[in-house]
């Protein structure tokens, strides 16, 4: 009886994680993207720290019912350093990243929440080398949003963890998602009057350099997709993470 009302206890509080979840991604960012747009994109370090904070939030709530270990954060610190460090590697070749490619081969394993987790913290450390300024709020949320819906997706059952499913995932989220979110918000830091022929003409200027980073996404994923997922899940299984 005590065994069945913990469990319903618990199937409560996963639907009210992923309410909190969505809730978070869905509104809460966009309304400080809307608030650090009006602000003129100056409180950017602030509103980084602000995202850094909201994403750790409902990550952290997977703990509420067990005592966390530093082994279940240690896979995710190193794929969040991963893709960081990938991005910097490949930064000679312009807008060919492998970014991407670890934030969804690490949501498609852990789920949403540290999909959503990777791709904020991937965009903050790896800027430290690019530089910060107020397009990294825009690129955490981007990376972000594409490890949520890759988590979602994959946990879900909507996309297996094949080769074509990973590489057709990956080239449309690089390319509809990332990039349907950074060209209009390049338009929205660098001009004041703002009308919808810019934010077209972004899009428009934008596509041959998000299409050379979705490809990017769909090389990586075909060659290192399969070795990583397969010694992931032997250390989810192993250590039983994040379950």
């Amino acid at each position: 009886m005590q065994k069945e009302y913990r469990t319903k206890n618990q199937n409560k509080f996963v639907k009210f994680r992923k309410i909190v979840l969505i809730s978070t991604i869905a509104l809460v960012f966009p309304i400080c993207l809307g608030i650090y747009t009006l602000l003129g994109g100056r409180a950017y370090a602030l509103m980084s720290m602000l995202f850094v904070i909201l994403a750790i939030l409902p990550f952290l709530m997977i703990y509420e019912m067990k005592k966390p270990q530093a082994r279940e954060w240690i896979p995710l610190a190193v794929m969040a350093a991963l893709a960081a460090v990938g991005r910097v590697a490949f930064a000679p070749v312009p807008f060919f990243k492998p970014t991407s490619a670890i934030i969804i081969i690490t949501a498609s394993v852990f789920g949403p929440e540290a999909g959503f987790l990777t791709g904020t913290m991937a965009a903050l450390a790896s800027n430290l080398f690019f530089g910060q300024g107020p397009w990294t709020p825009w690129q955490m949320f981007s990376f972000g949003i594409i490890g949520f819906l890759a988590g979602i997706m994959f946990q879900k059952g909507i996309l297996r963890k094949t080769k074509t499913d990973m590489c057709l995932f990956g080239f449309v989220a690089t390319f509809v998602i990332y990039g349907g979110i950074m060209n209009p918000a390049s338009v929205i830091m660098w001009q004041s009057n703002i009308n919808i022929n810019m934010v077209l003409s972004s899009y428009v200027m934008g596509m041959p350099f998000d299409f050379i980073h979705a490809v990017s996404t769909v090389f990586f994923l075909f060659f290192a997709a399969e070795p990583m997922l397969e010694k992931l899940e032997r250390i989810k299984i192993k250590y039983g993470l994040i379950e």
